[in-house]
């Protein structure tokens, strides 16, 4: 019962700290007493060895943590080398450099040129040079970030129409690793163009990680996890912060009877509460609620490091979301075979109960036909003794 105990307040203790923890909570509680009555059935010689191997396997952590490490350190290497074609992606798309010709060219599967007939193809350039002196010229590739946010879903669920407007001046998002010497975490920064709504050319949010295993339970490690994260504090021009909202409300003295109306500003639903996120504390411990929202915030943390930033040109092709989308048909086909399954299982259980039903049933059939006949017979035998004593002279 103790041991229940112990776990019980551990995994508690994770759970405060990092939201995601809670998803094992459960499994973790289920699995101490199973394991306490393993070790208790084992002879004490075994159990001494058994002991040895857990020393070596919290020896394993340690050398994993050390891994994940140099993999930080990889990361930080290599952004470097990814940040000059990142920095020439920001100048394309703001339009501050033009590409050339030769950068220009792209092997399309929907647009073979190789497959056009000579004389197609002269028409098609004629039609383009027509097209290019009729069409107005935009600068860079407008809204580019803009129309990432409206294709993936989980960014397009924080979005709401007046938060369109701003991200328009989204002009690039980067991914900036902790130095050698400080503690683990990664840094979104987003860079925006002078506008009408904020002072910030760049809106950050700092997302720490946990990168050595926990003393207090070693084997639940399985590499860095973030647990917890720090906006910014964002410079609103006056009337242009759509994190709140201006209510006008009624208030009516209780004395006099007269009425006034007050406002005040409420919390809105917007994607830049983003940079204002939930406090974690490990004193207190977040409700249901919270403790969601904060596991969201660490999941679209996630997932701007590790997919849209890399790979921003195929969100906003829509050719990521396709592969995304590949990825989770895969894992659908997985669950509806799982489900077939089970189905085939319970189909096959009906039929056994509807052979067994139809069995009985004609065992009872043939039972009442065998009474029925007998009882049949013996009434006929009365009946023909009767007629006979009727006809006797």
């Amino acid at each position: 019962m103790d041991a229940d105990n112990e776990a019980k307040g551990k995994v508690s203790g994770q759970a405060k700290q990092n939201p995601q923890a809670l998803a094992a909570v459960q499994d973790k509680i289920d699995s101490v007493s199973h394991n306490a009555s393993i070790m208790d059935s084992l002879p004490k010689s075994v159990k001494r060895r058994v002991n040895a191997l857990k020393n070596l396997q919290a020896n394993n952590t340690h050398i994993e943590a050390r891994f994940y490490k140099k993999v930080h350190e990889l990361e930080r290497k290599y952004s470097a080398l990814y940040q000059p074609l990142y920095d020439k992606r920001r100048n394309i798309v703001s339009g501050e450099v033009e590409p050339t010709d030769e950068e220009c060219e792209w092997q399309s599967d929907h647009e073979d040129e190789a497959a056009l007939a000579e004389d197609l193809k002269k028409k098609a350039a004629i039609e383009e040079k027509t097209e290019d002196a009729n069409e107005e010229k935009p600068k860079g590739i407008p809204e580019f970030w803009l129309t990432i946010f409206r294709s993936v879903d989980m960014l397009s669920d924080m979005l709401q129409e007046h938060d369109e407007p701003i991200l328009k001046h989204l002009q690039d998002i980067k991914v900036i690793f902790s130095g050698p010497d400080q503690p683990m975490s990664f840094t979104l920064e987003f860079h925006f163009d002078p506008n009408k709504y904020f002072t910030n050319t760049v809106l950050t949010k700092v997302y720490k990680m946990k990168s050595e295993p926990d003393a207090e339970d070693p084997f639940s490690y399985e590499g860095p996890e973030i647990i917890d994260c720090e906006g910014c504090e964002i410079d609103w021009l006056k009337g242009k912060d759509v994190t709140v909202k201006t209510i006008k409300k009624k208030q009516k003295h209780k004395g006099r009877g007269t009425a006034r109306v007050i406002t005040k500003q409420v919390p809105n639903d917007s994607f830049f509460n983003f940079f204002n996120p939930i406090k974690v504390s490990p004193d207190k411990e977040l409700d249901e609620d919270s403790e969601y929202t904060l596991a969201t915030d660490f999941e679209i943390g996630h997932f701007f490091r590790e997919r849209i930033v890399p790979r921003a040109v195929l969100y906003f092709t829509g050719e990521a979301l396709e592969d995304d989308e590949s990825f989770e048909e895969e894992e659908l086909d997985e669950g509806e075979e799982e489900e077939l399954d089970e189905g085939e299982e319970e189909e096959l259980d009906e039929c056994e109960e509807e052979e067994l039903d139809e069995g009985e049933e004609e065992e009872l059939d043939e039972g009442e036909g065998e009474e029925l006949d007998e009882g049949e017979e013996e009434e006929l035998d009365e009946s023909e003794e009767e007629v006979s004593s009727l006809y006797t002279f």
